[in-house]
């Protein structure tokens, strides 16, 4: 095992933590009195104080990120509320990135006991044992785990105890193979603590103290007690212990959702398209990291870097599927291992898996939660564009925090050190545009307060825009919400926006109710009121660009169709389209480009689709370009004997997780592999580049190190 399993870094004091996290609030974010937050949906409305905007931030006031910071290595860091999160949500993710080589640490919060039954269809109900059904989920992470990593899903691991903050005890397992390493920690939290207390009590509710449940054959024989801020610390203990380049979180803000006969409730919290335990650990999570990134960048004087992932969860239930056969075969292998068997020789007494996921049964079942993989912040990492010098400049959120990437020359094919540009703590939802007059315009979403225990829970668009092109940014400043109740605002999608030519920027977001809204800064810099554009059941992930005429179009998946938004004349006002009748998408972000006859070319999966459709004058399939995820598209310039014909790009990654891009879009057209394999952290980014570079696909590596690959078309005779 490397050296990234062991403690690192000097221990910080409970009061230098909260100083820290006082001083980030301070820079960036606001919490708001007398706003009651809840973790789920079901408890009624936020009630109190209006809340204000989040105060604006110099871009410098974060602490400086630097390349030299420890050593490079990656790791994952996964936090789940139940065993088996991972699985579900965040693979195929999670395999490819453990697959490449990069070691995982995974958090369990609770001990998933339930009602204590494991119990395998078709046999008789045993009785409830809260303690074997944990400890039999316990085997089954070790078994799925073991087989991901390429060993015998029956391989031998170390269990231990691991002491923590606030004097609580986790069991923790640790296997590798290689470069391939896991360890497993097993907070153990009962799902169903002493009094009737579950999960979103301890978030909500000031003064809830919840206890574990050790499983059976567990080296922790005793329980400990987890307050609110004991959880806190315990997680940020865990990130500063580990230090993660990589963090995988589920959903802190699910979906409002109805459920009536048509959508039953199933597992959903009320109202809400998640489960009632998911919700409150994302958000602790959130917490957790905020307070690491403050407290570190305090005592080392400098940000920790990673970058972090949000997966949807219960919310596969309500949308399109969007994986193909061959990745979720894939997925379903892990889990066939996790569910296991009663009569599996695994050698733990308690059980070998968690029965009800076994076999098949996953892929039958109705809700459909393997199907899927969905973030909550569906946009490429990093988010490119170019300066005056023809220079490449990527746009991040590392700790939390913008930064910045220049390319150190034109066309050098390598990026600088991050530079920090403040604003946190951000979601991962950076949007960049760059106007009229040449000044780069940065859009991200913030969560404006982030307390739980009945105190303030908001989130806000930002806004960060350049003084002049090259030169210094200016303050960000908060934009609100189109929502007015701060419980719809947390729902608020990912900022997306495009410039015109007459000098004005447009930004969207899906809303609560699952439509569009804009807000427009016209050529002067002012910005406009909320505007909400119509629309019904869109996916958030929206695609925005500009024809061959100059008229903005925004473009998002829906659960019948693709959705369309456009301008009738440049200038003019942004409206719904009349429905598109295209194929019903997977509901990933579309890929859309303006093709070389002028016309725009939108390129996507139908649900369940292993190569995309090409919807253009004519539609087409790519047969080669076999995938999945998200695509980018745009129109280059192919050499073609002695003359250059227009022809579309695409990229994005393949059924292993890796990048890949192909010119032209006929059937004899195939796909370019990514040098060195790359494994990117959700989609990556295509851009056309302004220095006569060529095509850039940029992306983000588990390392949190972005890197830049121009292929090269194949020459025609």
């Amino acid at each position: 095992m490397n050296s990234r399993w062991t403690s690192r870094g000097a221990r910080t004091t409970r009061r230098q933590t909260l100083a820290a996290l006082a001083a980030l609030t301070a820079g960036g974010a606001v919490g708001v009195a007398g706003i009651t937050g809840i973790a789920g949906c079901g408890a009624g409305h936020s009630r109190g104080a209006e809340a204000g905007p989040a105060r604006a931030s110099e871009p410098g006031a974060a602490e400086p990120f630097t390349s030299t910071v420890g050593d490079k290595q990656a790791l994952m860091l996964q936090i789940m509320a139940h065993p088996d999160d991972d699985l579900y949500f965040m693979n195929p993710d999670a395999e490819h990135v453990l697959r490449s080589g990069v070691p995982v640490v995974c958090v369990y919060v609770t001990a998933g006991e339930a009602r204590g039954i494991n119990h395998r269809a078709g046999t008789p109900i045993p009785h409830a044992d809260k303690a074997a059904y944990s400890a039999s989920r316990h085997q089954g992470l070790r078994q799925a785990y073991a087989q991901m990593m390429g060993l015998n899903q029956f391989a031998p691991w170390q269990r231990s105890v691991l002491r923590l903050p606030g004097g609580v005890t986790a069991e923790t397992n640790t296997l590798a193979n290689g470069t391939r390493g896991a360890r497993l920690i097993f907070l153990n939290i009962a799902m169903l603590s002493d009094g009737g207390v579950r999960i979103p009590a301890l978030w909500d509710t000031l003064g809830t103290v919840m206890r574990t449940l050790p499983a059976a054959g567990s080296p922790v024989t005793h329980p400990s007690s987890y307050g609110h801020r004991t959880l806190v610390d315990v997680l940020a203990g865990i990130m500063d212990r580990y230090r993660p380049t990589l963090i995988h979180t589920l959903d802190p803000d699910p979906d409002f959702q109805v459920h009536d006969v048509l959508h039953p409730k199933d597992n959903d919290q009320p109202g809400c398209s998640d489960h009632r335990d998911h919700t409150p650990v994302a958000l602790f999570t959130w917490k957790a990291i905020a307070q690491w990134v403050a407290a570190a960048t305090q005592r080392d004087k400098h940000a920790p870097r990673f970058t972090t992932t949000a997966f949807r969860g219960y919310y596969n239930q309500r949308w399109p599927h969007n994986l193909p056969p061959a990745v979720l075969a894939q997925k379903a292998r892990a889990i066939k291992s996790y569910g296991g068997a009663p009569d599996w020789d695994c050698g733990n007494a308690a059980g070998c898996g968690d029965y009800s996921q076994g076999g098949v049964r996953p892929l039958r079942n109705r809700k459909g939660w393997i199907r899927s993989t969905h973030y909550r912040y569906p946009t490429p990492l990093p988010a490119p564009t170019t300066d005056t010098q023809g220079r490449l400049v990527a746009y991040g959120v590392l700790g939390t925090q913008a930064v910045r990437w220049h390319e150190t020359g034109p066309g050098s094919g390598r990026f600088g050190a991050p530079q920090g540009l403040g604003g946190g703590p951000l979601a991962p939802a950076i949007a960049a545009v760059r106007d009229s007059a040449g000044r780069q315009v940065l859009f991200a979403l913030r969560f404006a307060a982030l307390a739980g225990q009945g105190a303030g829970d908001l989130r806000e668009i930002v806004v960060l825009e350049q003084r002049r092109p090259d030169g210094p940014f200016r303050a960000w400043t908060g934009l609100g919400t189109p929502e007015t109740d701060p419980e719809h605002g947390r729902r608020v999608g990912c900022p997306a926006a495009v410039a015109t030519p007459d000098g004005r920027v447009h930004l969207f977001v899906r809303t609560a109710d699952k439509s569009l809204a804009t807000r427009v800064r016209d050529a002067d810099g002012h910005w406009g009121p909320w505007q909400r554009l119509g629309g019904a059941e869109i996916q958030d992930g929206l695609t925005t660009l500009l024809d061959a005429e100059g008229q903005v179009h925004v473009l998002a998946p829906g659960r019948d169709t693709v959705h369309h938004w456009a301008q009738e004349w440049a200038g003019g006002p942004v409206a719904l389209r009349p429905p598109s009748g295209l194929p019903r998408p997977g509901g990933d972000p579309l890929g859309a480009a303006v093709a070389p006859d002028g016309t725009l070319a939108l390129i996507y999966r139908t649900p369940t689709a292993t190569v995309p459709a090409v919807h253009g004058e004519t539609s087409l399939t790519v047969p080669h370009f076999e995938g999945y995820g998200a695509i980018a598209a745009h129109t280059v310039a192919e050499p073609s004997g002695r003359r250059e014909v227009k022809t579309l790009l695409l990229a994005g990654r393949d059924l292993g997780g890796e990048v890949q891009v192909q010119y032209g879009t006929g059937p004899d057209a195939r796909p370019l592999r990514s040098p060195g394999h790359l494994t990117p952290v959700g989609a990556p980014a295509l851009l056309a580049d302004d220095g006569h570079q060529g095509v850039c696909v940029v992306g983000l590596s588990p390392d949190a190190t972005p890197w830049i690959w121009r292929p090269r078309p194949t020459k025609r005779a």
